[in-house]
């Protein structure tokens, strides 16, 4: 009875999940491939493709991301089962972030949201979680 109660109770945390409720894994992966779409095509996003091309390129970011985001939005823990923390601020580290970069990140997101047809309700969610973390990773004026 439980080990019933425990499963009841695992299930309904995970359905409730943001993950979850944007589509699990296939919809995360589709966010971010269409973020860095985004990124690397739209001329507006350029002060983030640089700041990308200047790390480890967009094509690691994508992986990244995606590992990051799973963990984050309450799906696996992609990121801290690889690298054992999924600390915000250390990933950035090496990055000099400003207001700009953060707002431009901010509007690509919102855009790929857009994009991969997020409910309003889910969108709403992921922008003011985004927000929060944009906001604590500015470094640089």
């Amino acid at each position: 009875m439980i080990s019933d109660m425990r499963a009841d109770a695992t299930s309904k945390r995970t359905l409730s999940s943001l993950y979850d409720r944007i589509g699990g894994e296939g919809a995360t992966r589709a966010l971010v491939e269409a973020f860095y779409d985004i990124v690397e095509t739209e001329p507006r996003a350029e002060i983030l493709n640089i700041l990308h091309l200047r790390g480890h390129g967009v094509a690691h970011s994508r992986i990244e991301q995606f590992r990051f985001l799973s963990g984050f939005l309450g799906g696996p823990r992609l990121y801290v089962e690889r690298y054992g923390h999924s600390d915000v601020r250390k990933m950035h580290e090496h990055v000099e972030i400003s207001p700009e970069a953060r707002d431009t990140w901010l509007e690509c997101m919102n855009m790929a949201i857009d994009k991969v047809g997020i409910s309003s309700d889910a969108k709403s969610e992921l922008m003011r979680h985004f927000t929060r973390v944009a906001n604590m990773l500015v470094n640089h004026d």
